[in-house]
Protein backbone atom coordinates (compact mmCIF):
# COMPACT_ATOMS: atom_id res chain seq x y z
CA UNK A 1 0.00 0.00 0.00
CA UNK A 2 1.47 3.38 -0.68
CA UNK A 3 2.46 5.83 1.28
CA UNK A 4 0.27 8.81 2.19
CA UNK A 5 1.91 12.35 3.08
CA UNK A 6 0.40 16.22 3.61
CA UNK A 7 2.08 19.18 2.48
CA UNK A 8 1.96 23.08 2.24
CA UNK A 9 2.67 24.58 -0.63
CA UNK A 10 3.44 28.29 -1.48
CA UNK A 11 2.70 28.77 -4.93
CA UNK A 12 3.29 32.05 -6.72
CA UNK A 13 0.19 33.23 -8.21
CA UNK A 14 0.49 36.30 -11.14
CA UNK A 15 -2.21 36.48 -13.38
CA UNK A 16 0.09 37.95 -16.69
CA UNK A 17 3.27 39.80 -16.96
CA UNK A 18 1.61 43.09 -16.38
CA UNK A 19 0.23 41.81 -12.89
CA UNK A 20 1.97 41.87 -9.40
CA UNK A 21 2.55 38.58 -8.67
CA UNK A 22 2.28 37.06 -4.92
CA UNK A 23 2.71 33.91 -2.90
CA UNK A 24 -0.43 31.76 -2.43
CA UNK A 25 -0.67 28.76 0.53
CA UNK A 26 -2.44 25.88 -0.01
CA UNK A 27 -3.01 22.62 1.67
CA UNK A 28 -2.03 19.07 -0.06
CA UNK A 29 -3.75 16.20 1.55
CA UNK A 30 -3.60 12.73 1.44
CA UNK A 31 -1.08 12.84 -1.31
CA UNK A 32 0.32 9.45 -2.64
CA UNK A 33 3.64 8.99 -2.29
CA UNK A 34 4.05 7.34 -6.05
CA UNK A 35 2.92 10.12 -7.32
CA UNK A 36 4.93 12.66 -9.37
CA UNK A 37 4.83 16.36 -8.75
CA UNK A 38 2.93 17.27 -11.67
CA UNK A 39 0.27 14.51 -10.51
CA UNK A 40 0.51 16.28 -6.92
CA UNK A 41 -0.58 19.63 -8.69
CA UNK A 42 -3.08 17.79 -10.63
CA UNK A 43 -4.66 16.76 -7.39
CA UNK A 44 -4.39 20.35 -5.44
CA UNK A 45 -6.00 22.07 -8.47
CA UNK A 46 -9.09 19.53 -8.24
CA UNK A 47 -9.38 20.46 -4.95
CA UNK A 48 -8.99 24.23 -6.09
CA UNK A 49 -11.34 23.94 -8.77
CA UNK A 50 -13.82 22.65 -6.43
CA UNK A 51 -13.59 25.09 -4.09
CA UNK A 52 -13.91 27.84 -6.62
CA UNK A 53 -10.37 29.08 -7.04
CA UNK A 54 -8.60 29.52 -10.11
CA UNK A 55 -6.27 26.29 -10.70
CA UNK A 56 -2.65 26.63 -10.72
CA UNK A 57 -1.12 27.12 -14.44
CA UNK A 58 1.53 25.14 -15.27
CA UNK A 59 3.36 23.54 -18.15
CA UNK A 60 3.52 19.86 -18.99
CA UNK A 61 2.63 17.76 -22.17
CA UNK A 62 4.94 14.49 -22.22
CA UNK A 63 5.17 13.86 -18.65
CA UNK A 64 8.46 11.30 -19.32
CA UNK A 65 11.32 13.71 -19.11
CA UNK A 66 11.70 14.02 -22.75
CA UNK A 67 9.70 17.21 -24.24
CA UNK A 68 11.03 19.98 -21.73
CA UNK A 69 7.91 21.76 -21.29
CA UNK A 70 6.97 21.47 -17.54
CA UNK A 71 9.80 23.23 -14.94
CA UNK A 72 9.43 24.93 -11.77
CA UNK A 73 11.36 26.20 -9.08
CA UNK A 74 10.87 24.17 -5.68
CA UNK A 75 12.71 25.21 -2.25
CA UNK A 76 15.01 27.09 -4.87
CA UNK A 77 15.57 24.30 -7.50
CA UNK A 78 15.00 24.14 -10.45
CA UNK A 79 12.97 20.67 -11.28
CA UNK A 80 13.50 20.16 -7.53
CA UNK A 81 15.85 19.15 -5.36
CA UNK A 82 16.27 15.58 -7.28
CA UNK A 83 19.62 15.66 -9.64
CA UNK A 84 19.36 14.74 -13.48
CA UNK A 85 15.41 14.44 -12.84
CA UNK A 86 12.73 16.83 -14.82
CA UNK A 87 10.01 18.07 -12.30
CA UNK A 88 7.51 15.66 -14.20
CA UNK A 89 9.41 12.64 -13.23
CA UNK A 90 10.20 13.57 -9.73
CA UNK A 91 8.17 11.47 -7.14
CA UNK A 92 6.22 12.51 -3.72
CA UNK A 93 8.33 10.21 -2.16
CA UNK A 94 11.33 12.06 -1.80
CA UNK A 95 9.61 14.58 0.10
CA UNK A 96 8.81 14.45 3.92
CA UNK A 97 5.24 14.52 5.51
CA UNK A 98 4.41 18.32 6.82
CA UNK A 99 7.39 19.60 4.42
CA UNK A 100 6.61 23.39 3.44
CA UNK A 101 7.30 23.20 -0.65
CA UNK A 102 7.81 26.91 -2.23
CA UNK A 103 7.16 26.79 -5.42
CA UNK A 104 8.21 29.33 -8.29
CA UNK A 105 8.38 29.74 -11.67
CA UNK A 106 12.01 30.17 -13.42
CA UNK A 107 13.58 33.28 -12.97
CA UNK A 108 14.91 35.29 -16.01
CA UNK A 109 14.21 38.70 -17.71
CA UNK A 110 14.50 36.82 -20.82
CA UNK A 111 11.60 34.15 -19.25
CA UNK A 112 8.40 36.68 -18.98
CA UNK A 113 5.94 35.05 -16.68
CA UNK A 114 2.78 34.56 -18.72
CA UNK A 115 0.53 32.35 -15.65
CA UNK A 116 1.74 31.41 -12.24
CA UNK A 117 3.94 28.76 -13.30
CA UNK A 118 3.88 29.56 -16.84
CA UNK A 119 6.86 31.36 -18.53
CA UNK A 120 7.60 32.17 -22.12
CA UNK A 121 10.86 30.63 -23.07
CA UNK A 122 10.25 31.88 -26.98
CA UNK A 123 13.83 33.36 -26.42
CA UNK A 124 15.01 29.46 -27.04
CA UNK A 125 13.07 29.02 -30.27
CA UNK A 126 14.33 32.01 -31.87
CA UNK A 127 18.06 31.41 -31.06
CA UNK A 128 17.68 27.66 -32.96
CA UNK A 129 15.90 29.58 -35.73
CA UNK A 130 18.73 31.58 -36.13
CA UNK A 131 21.27 28.75 -36.67
CA UNK A 132 20.46 25.48 -34.47
CA UNK A 133 20.18 23.11 -37.85
CA UNK A 134 21.76 21.81 -41.11
CA UNK A 135 20.24 23.51 -44.31
CA UNK A 136 21.61 21.01 -46.61
CA UNK A 137 19.99 17.75 -47.64
CA UNK A 138 21.72 14.79 -45.82
CA UNK A 139 19.90 12.36 -47.66
CA UNK A 140 17.67 9.82 -45.71
CA UNK A 141 18.37 7.81 -42.41
CA UNK A 142 20.44 4.97 -44.57
CA UNK A 143 22.69 7.32 -46.32
CA UNK A 144 23.61 8.91 -42.60
CA UNK A 145 25.12 5.20 -41.89
CA UNK A 146 27.05 5.27 -44.80
CA UNK A 147 29.14 8.30 -43.43
CA UNK A 148 32.07 7.29 -40.81
CA UNK A 149 31.78 9.02 -37.79
CA UNK A 150 34.64 8.81 -34.53
CA UNK A 151 33.30 7.18 -31.65
CA UNK A 152 34.31 10.40 -29.45
CA UNK A 153 32.09 12.58 -31.39
CA UNK A 154 29.12 10.45 -31.58
CA UNK A 155 29.54 10.27 -28.00
CA UNK A 156 30.22 14.25 -27.69
CA UNK A 157 27.14 15.10 -29.85
CA UNK A 158 24.95 12.40 -28.01
CA UNK A 159 25.53 14.08 -24.80
CA UNK A 160 24.66 17.55 -26.37
CA UNK A 161 21.56 16.32 -27.94
CA UNK A 162 20.22 14.93 -24.93
CA UNK A 163 19.05 18.99 -23.94
CA UNK A 164 15.66 19.28 -24.04
CA UNK A 165 15.43 23.23 -23.85
CA UNK A 166 13.58 23.11 -20.63
CA UNK A 167 15.53 26.12 -19.53
CA UNK A 168 16.51 24.79 -15.97
CA UNK A 169 19.90 25.73 -17.01
CA UNK A 170 18.99 29.83 -17.18
CA UNK A 171 16.82 29.67 -13.94
CA UNK A 172 19.83 28.62 -11.99
CA UNK A 173 22.48 30.87 -13.48
CA UNK A 174 22.93 33.60 -11.31
CA UNK A 175 23.66 35.64 -14.34
CA UNK A 176 20.03 33.78 -16.62
CA UNK A 177 22.55 32.64 -19.13
CA UNK A 178 21.88 30.57 -21.73
CA UNK A 179 25.62 29.23 -22.23
CA UNK A 180 25.05 25.78 -21.67
CA UNK A 181 21.64 25.59 -23.70
CA UNK A 182 22.84 27.26 -26.71
CA UNK A 183 26.36 25.29 -26.24
CA UNK A 184 24.59 22.00 -26.09
CA UNK A 185 22.29 23.27 -29.44
CA UNK A 186 25.34 23.90 -31.30
CA UNK A 187 27.62 20.88 -29.96
CA UNK A 188 25.68 18.20 -31.22
CA UNK A 189 25.31 19.61 -35.08
CA UNK A 190 28.96 21.60 -34.80
CA UNK A 191 30.81 18.19 -34.35
CA UNK A 192 29.09 15.92 -36.99
CA UNK A 193 30.25 15.32 -40.70
CA UNK A 194 26.99 17.06 -42.01
CA UNK A 195 27.15 20.07 -39.61
CA UNK A 196 30.73 20.79 -40.19
CA UNK A 197 30.13 23.07 -43.19
CA UNK A 198 27.88 25.63 -41.94
CA UNK A 199 30.01 25.49 -38.52
CA UNK A 200 30.78 29.08 -38.30
CA UNK A 201 28.25 30.98 -39.53
CA UNK A 202 25.73 28.44 -36.82
CA UNK A 203 28.16 29.38 -34.02
CA UNK A 204 28.18 33.13 -34.44
CA UNK A 205 24.67 33.38 -35.26
CA UNK A 206 23.20 31.57 -32.28
CA UNK A 207 25.50 33.28 -29.76
CA UNK A 208 24.42 36.97 -31.68
CA UNK A 209 21.02 35.54 -30.75
CA UNK A 210 21.61 35.09 -27.48
CA UNK A 211 23.08 38.05 -26.82
CA UNK A 212 20.00 40.18 -28.32
CA UNK A 213 17.53 38.57 -26.69
CA UNK A 214 19.52 39.71 -23.19
CA UNK A 215 20.66 36.31 -21.38
CA UNK A 216 23.65 37.30 -19.67
CA UNK A 217 27.17 35.91 -19.65
CA UNK A 218 28.50 32.71 -18.09
CA UNK A 219 31.07 33.20 -15.40
CA UNK A 220 31.72 29.49 -14.59
CA UNK A 221 29.21 29.22 -11.60
CA UNK A 222 28.12 26.01 -12.61
CA UNK A 223 24.77 25.78 -11.54
CA UNK A 224 23.30 25.16 -15.10
CA UNK A 225 25.43 21.50 -15.07
CA UNK A 226 24.06 21.09 -11.76
CA UNK A 227 20.61 21.73 -12.38
CA UNK A 228 20.12 20.19 -16.11
CA UNK A 229 17.96 17.49 -15.76
CA UNK A 230 19.77 15.42 -18.57
CA UNK A 231 23.46 16.24 -16.62
CA UNK A 232 25.03 18.03 -19.49
CA UNK A 233 28.68 18.70 -18.87
CA UNK A 234 29.58 22.42 -18.98
CA UNK A 235 32.29 21.21 -21.28
CA UNK A 236 30.17 22.19 -23.67
CA UNK A 237 30.24 25.77 -23.19
CA UNK A 238 34.53 25.44 -23.55
CA UNK A 239 33.77 24.17 -27.02
CA UNK A 240 31.38 26.65 -27.97
CA UNK A 241 34.10 29.72 -26.63
CA UNK A 242 36.40 27.82 -28.51
CA UNK A 243 34.65 27.44 -31.94
CA UNK A 244 33.16 30.93 -31.59
CA UNK A 245 36.96 32.35 -31.20
CA UNK A 246 37.81 30.33 -34.00
CA UNK A 247 34.92 31.64 -36.48
CA UNK A 248 35.23 35.29 -35.70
Amino acid sequence: MANKINLILKVWRQKNQESQGRFETYKALDIDTDMSFLEMLDVVNESLTKSGVDPIAFDHDCREGICGTCGAVINGQAHGPLKGTTLCQLHMRHFKDGQTLVIEPFRAKTFPIIKDLCVDRSAFDRIIQAGGFISVKTGQAPDAHAVPVPKDKVDWAMDAAACIGCGACVAACPNASAMLFVAAKASHLNVLPQGVPEKKSRTLNMVKQMDQEGFGNCSNEYECEAACPKEISVAHIARLNKDHRQAS
